[in-house]
């Protein structure tokens, strides 16, 4: 599988990625959503920002997973806490995270900007997107890219 992830202009999560200062990435909500328990080591993440250019911008490979069970507020923020290192949160992010009952903590390696390319940004879409090949989601691609959730 590869993913497309959004990340964070304002908190300079590409950046954070591409000079190495941040080298896992977080998402966590109130029940298991995307990416938790679909994302594997040795799978590609492709990065666009959230700044409405619909391009992506660099790649990384998946080096590790950890995906929570149901927590308490004090436990995600134990995890989060364990990891600040890594994750590399502006404060903005750890309030957004910290406290959330599901966590899925990814950490990245190989990390490189590529030639970018234009994704076909589509109603509904997701911060996370997990297809099958990120060419079926591209701006004149073979179109018609479902993604695949849990179910």
């Amino acid at each position: 599988m590869e993913h497309l992830v959004y990340c964070d202009k304002q908190g300079k999560v590409l950046n954070k990625l591409l000079d190495g200062s941040k080298t896992k990435i977080i998402r966590g909500a109130a029940g298991r959503k995307l990416p938790h328990s679909r994302v594997f080591a040795g799978e590609t993440l492709y990065f666009v920002e959230n700044d409405g250019s619909g391009m992506i911008k660099a790649k990384a490979q998946v080096k590790s997973v950890f995906n929570s069970e149901k927590m308490t507020p004090e436990e995600s923020i134990a995890i989060i806490d364990a990891e600040a290192a890594a994750l590399n949160l502006s404060p903005k992010q750890y309030d957004r995270w910290a406290g959330k009952k599901v966590l899925c903590i990814i950490e990245v390696e190989n990390v490189e900007p590529i030639e970018p390319m234009e994704y076909d940004r589509q109603k509904n879409m997701d911060d996370w997107i997990t297809v099958e090949d990120i060419h079926s989601i591209l701006v004149g691609g073979e179109g018609g890219y479902e993604s695949l959730r849990i179910k």
